[in-house]
């Protein structure tokens, strides 16, 4: 679901095209694809380049590109089919999952127009997969800011009554040798009658530590929190529309730490840090040569003022649109990027070139400044070099690129999955 450009397929089923020798990658076990959706809110047929890429790379008709609750009513109608399926897989858009309607008063769960969590749930629903492996922003664990935490309590407690018992792991990719610092929550479901021990599954014998693992933080705020049939501040009903009025409310930070595991409605979470002892790859690792960068991609004499003063520190007063007079103040950001770590977060706005505090400055090796190009903006989230040259603008590019997840992180997690399945273990 929300399938982009491919990457937890390619994380997961690997890429062995003889047309394009040059994209070969390795399967994490014998995962193989047998659905896909991907569509861009715009509708607009030049809005779906991510779709044809994900065609071009994977094969016509590999994908369908239509808006997930339309598939998902079509099918209901029996006008579509959907194979049986094993897992689910998707990096879904992260809005708010505040439920419209009791369970008594809807036909199923209905959330606010546009929020794509309860088109999960009702796939999940209707197929009932073994697993499912989801990836979001790190901040939906202490969204809204009015009743921290709530949006993951109300995607738990749909799992919980769904039959999962869940782990989940907010990981920077760069913390385990992967070219980029991308910290990104990863959520890893597993319809199971094995009851587990949460501290041995947190910190030994769960997927998500096997994949990458860690060591509790000595920390006063690492917390245990039950979810049960019930009201109060940490203890809520497993109904969605309860957890969304009630979790929460008066809470100033969000019980959820960036590590835990939940089994039938109840919650074990603990801030956790990675243990990593491997080689960590860098912005170098990834630099392509200057004879490869077009010369639009280096910064003009006349403009690097601009860029300086965006990159820089600066405290300075400013007057909003209604004639509000504030102060406004930001630190300063490295300028150009060190070559020698980790990438920062790849935005969606990462193309064009126009000056910008947020995108990647690298010094080339003629001693010029220039911005990345698409092609190193694959590789930085662990794409083969030249992914998403499919005919797009470099824009989409960069779009797409900012949209997409390392893939290094699926492969990883895929590879345990496979193992337990092999071996008989959940």
């Amino acid at each position: 679901m929300f399938a982009g450009v491919g990457g937890f397929r390619l994380g997961l089923e690997g890429y062995d095209d003889p047309r394009h020798p040059e994209f070969h990658c390795a399967a994490a076990g014998p995962f193989k694809t047998v659905w896909a959706n991907q569509w861009e809110p715009q509708g607009s047929p030049a809005r779906q380049f991510a779709w044809r890429c994900y065609e071009q790379r994977f094969g016509e008709g590999s994908c369908i590109n239509e808006d997930i609750t339309k598939v998902l009513d079509a099918y209901e109608y029996g006008d579509v089919d959907i194979p049986d399926i094993d897992m689910v897989v998707g990096g879904f858009p992260c809005q708010d999952y505040s439920v419209a309607k009791p369970l008594s008063l809807a036909g199923g769960i209905e959330g606010k127009k546009g929020v794509l969590w309860w088109q999960i749930r009702r796939l999940l629903d209707m197929k009932k997969p073994k697993y499912l492996l989801l990836e979001n922003v790190d901040r939906l664990l202490k969204s809204p800011a009015s009743q921290r935490g709530r949006d993951f309590a109300i995607i738990l407690s749909c799992l919980a009554a769904l039959g999962y018992s869940v782990e989940w792991r907010v990981i920077n990719a760069a913390d385990y040798g992967m070219p980029q610092r991308r910290r990104r929550v990863y959520l890893y479901g597993v319809r199971t009658d094995q009851a587990w021990d949460f501290e041995k599954r947190l910190f030994e014998s769960g997927v998500m530590a096997r994949a990458f693992p860690v060591k509790q933080m000595a920390d006063p705020n690492n917390s245990r929190l039950d979810i049960r049939i019930g009201g109060g501040l940490t203890s809520v009903s497993l109904d969605p529309y309860e957890v969304s009025n009630e979790f929460g409310k008066k809470a100033k930070t969000s019980f959820f730490q960036n590590a835990g595991v939940m089994q039938h409605g109840e919650v074990y979470t603990r801030k956790v840090e990675p243990t990593f002892h491997g080689v960590h790859a860098t912005l170098a690792d990834i630099r392509v040569p200057d004879s490869e960068v077009p010369e639009q991609y280096f910064i003009d004499s006349e403009k690097l003022p601009q860029w300086q003063y965006l990159k820089g520190a600066k405290r300075e007063e400013r007057t909003s649109a209604n004639g509000y007079a504030y102060t406004y103040s930001e630190g300063a950001m490295a300028f150009p990027d060190a070559l020698d770590k980790p990438a920062r977060t790849i935005l969606t706005g990462e193309g064009g070139a126009g000056a910008s505090r947020t995108k990647h400055v690298i010094k080339a090796e003629d001693g010029r400044l220039r911005r990345l190009v698409p092609d190193e903006l694959d590789q930085i989230q662990m794409f083969p070099k030249g992914w998403t040259n499919t005919g797009m603008t470099d824009g989409h590019r960069a779009f797409c690129m900012g949209n997409a997840l390392v893939v290094g992180i699926p492969h990883a997690i895929g590879k345990v999955i496979a193992e337990d399945r092999a071996a008989g273990r959940e």
